[in-house]
């Protein structure tokens, strides 16, 4: 009795959500449960339930049972779909016992989803699972984006992978951490392979290829991600 009383308290909490989220942008087109990333982009994409304690969302006496997930999963949504259509620029300094130089990884957005794109991005068939809320992310690239994503992937770029770890004191900023940490994983281990001498700087641009994966591991987010990279300015040292 107890079991199947859980059962029905779930599922109307995601009935709720799923109703509340029609009137915010949530539901919308309906598609097969399956991610994809060409013409149209799908993955599943979570935030929990709870705000990490520390938080300031974790004292908001004015939020909703599902205000602090909504939120976050409105903020990681975005942030991953830029980098799936318009990729990220990057800038890698290498570590360097020698010359005392630490290392550096810089991520930023080659260009911001606009306002109108933003307002396509759809969350739908949410689901409550492990305290988690769940859903489908998506997004329909328009067919210069699709002409873009084709450009990444006939020109001779090559394609690398990484995993990344971020703090989840930080929240969505930790969330960004583990995927800057994935992109510069993926960077340092493509060019340890192809450089022999440590340059001074490595520029470059990211574009994902496949779907994000995000967890938890060990008390950190985890993401694991699969990138086009096109090689940018290499710029080395003048002298020992």
């Amino acid at each position: 009795m107890e079991r199947r009383f859980q059962k029905i308290k779930i599922f109307l909490a995601a009935a709720v959500f799923f109703i509340g989220g029609i009137l915010a942008g949530f539901g919308g087109v309906l598609y097969a449960q399956v991610p994809s990333v060409i013409e149209h982009i799908r993955f599943p994409l979570w935030a929990e339930l709870d705000a990490y304690p520390g938080l300031k969302d974790a004292y908001d006496p004015d939020s909703g049972v599902y205000d602090f997930p909504i939120s976050r999963i409105r903020e990681t949504g975005p942030f991953l779909m830029e980098g799936m259509v318009y990729g990220w620029d990057f800038v890698y300094v290498p570590y360097d016992k020698t010359r005392e130089v630490q290392e550096y990884f810089e991520l930023s957005e080659i260009q911001p989803l606009s306002e109108g794109e933003g307002d396509i991005i759809t969350y739908s068939s949410p689901w409550i699972e492990d305290n988690r809320l769940n859903c489908w992310c998506d997004f329909t690239r328009s067919e210069y984006q699709i002409q873009n994503y084709y450009l990444w992937a006939t020109i001779q770029n090559p394609t690398i992978q990484g995993r990344g770890y971020g703090s989840l004191e930080l929240g969505f900023d930790g969330i960004r951490q583990a995927a800057e940490d994935a992109a510069k994983n993926a960077v340092r281990n493509y060019y340890r392979s192809v450089i022999k001498n440590k340059p001074k700087e490595i520029r470059g641009k990211l574009l994902l290829r496949k779907i994000p994966t995000l967890g938890i591991d060990a008390g950190r987010y985890t993401i694991n991600l699969d990138f086009f990279m096109e090689c940018g300015r290499i710029l080395e040292y003048k002298q020992f």
